[in-house]
């Protein structure tokens, strides 16, 4: 029987198969494919900002509420720290003068000048309580004298009154004597009459001698009653005027406070007249004007517009899903793609990539977002080669590639398949965290 090429050709039956080659070779590469070294990851995406809260973008706001006088920028401008943005005018009456602040000064410089004066009426009173207290000196010494003169002078009336009295005692003794004698026939009429007289000066000089004695002890009672007197009318002269110097201090206290309250007063409005000019906190671009026009009104703490800074140390906040989280470590190695920037990533095999770049972790939140994701911040991995590009802009949309453990690809696709976590801890992190 003759055998067609045709049947030859589709049956072959007359050559030897090489699929079994071909499959012992497939499965010696599956099996070293299955022992290659696979990094384990996960992804999170993110936008780029900045650690440094005074480089963020921050919005620039009226301290007082105004009108728009002159802009003198546009969206889009880069400024310079001190560059004057806008100005605005006052709308509150209280602050409408434009003598305010002279005004203001001159109400102070009366103030202090009333302090002055008042100091002057202080000095004046304190010389009165002076001259006073002199004056009840000068008059106590007059008194003491007069009343040491009235003790002198009664001490030598109570003598000759007790003289007096011994001689009034020794004329009765004698005149009694007389009258007998006379009585008797012993002494003449004469006799007797001259021993009566002399009795009766006696009485009279002893009368004499007490009316004396008593006029000087009711002197010395009078001068220590004006003594009295005058210590008790200087007390009330002294305490009147010291009454008046205290007014003046009370009122030099009052009026001090007054000033304070003008140069605390005239410091906020020399502040708040510098306030009509609102500058630019530091270097950066203009950008999302809120307010636009001429004359139009804006309210206290309102924001006017929003300034980048120019200069910014980049980073990236990602969102971690929750089930993610305990994944993630301080200093933890994070690989990046920023949009816009072309990129060939092998997930498994992160330094065969191109166009990542190299982050770590920093700081992780322990609140969860709006979003229902945890935050995490990542700053540029200062040991690469390869830098972050210059290009980047806040906001700039990222998707982060967190670098886990080092396994065989065998495992990670047994992992997959029974839906287990990444491996996590290594040797390093259980010897610290033991």
């Amino acid at each position: 029987m003759k055998i067609l090429k045709a049947y030859t050709s589709i049956y072959r039956y007359n050559t030897t198969s090489k699929v079994k080659y071909w499959s012992i070779g497939l499965l010696i590469v599956v099996a070293i494919v299955l022992f290659l070294p696979w990094t384990q990851t996960f992804r999170a995406k993110g936008r780029v900002t900045t650690l440094k809260l005074e480089q963020r973008p921050q919005e620039l706001n009226s301290i007082l509420p105004g009108k728009i006088v002159k802009w003198y920028v546009k969206e889009g401008d880069f400024v310079q720290q001190g560059d004057t943005i806008l100005q605005i005018s006052e709308i509150k009456d209280d602050y409408l003068d434009p003598q305010l602040l002279n005004r203001t000064g001159e109400q102070m410089i009366a103030k202090q000048q009333s302090i002055g004066f008042y100091k002057n009426k202080v000095a004046a009173t304190q010389n009165q309580l002076g001259a006073l207290d002199n004056n009840r000196l000068l008059k106590q010494s007059q008194l003491i004298n007069k009343i040491q003169q009235l003790k002198f002078k009664l001490q030598s009336d109570s003598v000759e009154n007790i003289a007096a009295a011994n001689e009034v005692k020794i004329a009765t003794l004698q005149f009694k004597r007389q009258q007998l004698m006379y009585d008797s026939g012993l002494v003449s009429l004469t006799q007797l009459e001259q021993r009566n007289q002399v009795f009766q000066n006696a009485l009279a000089k002893k009368m004499s001698a007490e009316n004396k004695y008593a006029s000087t002890r009711q002197e010395l009672n009078i001068a220590n009653i004006e003594a009295d007197a005058i210590n008790q009318d200087y007390v009330e002269k002294m305490s009147k005027a010291q009454g008046e110097q205290f007014q003046s201090l009370s009122q030099i206290s009052g009026t001090e406070g007054e000033v304070a309250k003008l140069q605390n007063q005239y410091s906020n409005y020399n502040i708040r007249s510098g306030m009509y000019y609102i500058t630019a906190p530091q270097n950066g671009q203009i950008t999302k004007a809120k307010k636009a026009g001429l004359g139009e009104m804006i309210k206290e703490g309102e924001m006017l517009v929003e300034i980048v800074p120019d200069k910014i140390d980049y980073a990236i906040e990602l969102f971690v899903a929750p089930v993610d989280l305990p994944l993630v470590s301080i200093n933890q190695p994070v690989r990046f793609v920023f949009d816009g920037f072309p990129a060939i990533v092998f997930s498994g095999w992160p330094k065969a990539s191109y166009g990542t770049f190299a982050g770590r972790v920093v700081a992780i939140e322990n609140a969860v977002s709006n979003n229902g994701k945890f935050r995490i911040l990542v700053k540029e991995d200062e040991e690469e080669e390869k830098k972050w590009p210059k290009e980047l802009k806040i906001g700039t949309g990222t998707q982060g590639i967190a670098l886990l453990k080092n396994v065989p690809v065998g495992y990670e696709i047994w992992r997959n398949i029974n839906g287990f976590p990444p491996d996590f801890y290594s040797k390093e992190t259980e010897n610290a965290k033991k």
